[in-house]
């Protein structure tokens, strides 16, 4: 199964449930929403599956195939034929994903971007950032809207969770931080997705 195919099931699961729980109920509806999720417990599902992925691909094929010499992830990878860097394996993920118009969307950001795109886009996004990198163990999260429409966003801890993920920042040219180290924390994983609808139209 493929990592957008496991990710996609886990949509099809828990976001019906997440739209259950946010709407608001009488006490009448209380055994039947009891069977609900709450957002913060859909992100952490969803956050498991991200981070599963992107350090299996990291451990076992990255750095597996780089330390036999059967293959080299570079950034340049489609004109050199060779494999994406984890980051962008991750970041290619969330496009895929948010393509398929559940509204969930998901990317990587750091405090020390190699690529200003990649920094925080919102106030949110920074003073999330921070937090993570203070307290690693616990998720950054809170209700943001878009237009008319509310979301649920989480953004935790990303370490380098391979020696090539830290070498990378470290010797890239453009990197504002050189002295990663195996288990420090790069940056974060955010996770954004709808409340209280099933409407897929995010922009």
């Amino acid at each position: 199964m493929t990592h957008y195919q496991s990710m996609l099931r886990v949509v099809f699961f828990v976001l019906p449930l997440v739209f259950v729980s946010a709407v608001p109920r009488s006490d009448a509806q209380d055994a039947e929403v009891a069977a609900g999720i709450s957002p913060q417990v859909v992100a952490d599902y969803l956050h498991a599956v991200i981070q599963a992925d992107r350090t299996l691909y990291a451990t076992h094929v990255v750095s597996r195939m780089q330390d036999t010499g059967t293959v080299l992830a570079s950034e340049g990878w489609k004109k050199r034929g060779t494999l994406p860097l984890p980051a962008q394996m991750l970041l290619l993920s969330g496009l895929e994903v948010k393509e398929q118009g559940f509204g969930l969307q998901f990317r990587l950001a750091s405090l020390w971007p190699i690529y200003e795109r990649n920094g925080p886009s919102t106030e949110f996004e920074t003073k999330g950032l921070e937090a993570v990198v203070k307290d690693p163990s616990q998720p950054y999260t809170g209700i943001i809207t878009r237009g008319e429409k509310k979301y649920f966003k989480a953004i935790y801890a990303d370490k380098a969770v391979s020696k090539t993920c830290a070498n990378c920042h470290n010797t890239h040219i453009l990197s504002a931080k050189r002295d990663h180290k195996l288990g420090d924390v790069m940056g974060g994983i955010i996770i954004s997705f709808p409340l209280g609808s099933k409407q897929h139209d995010v922009p």
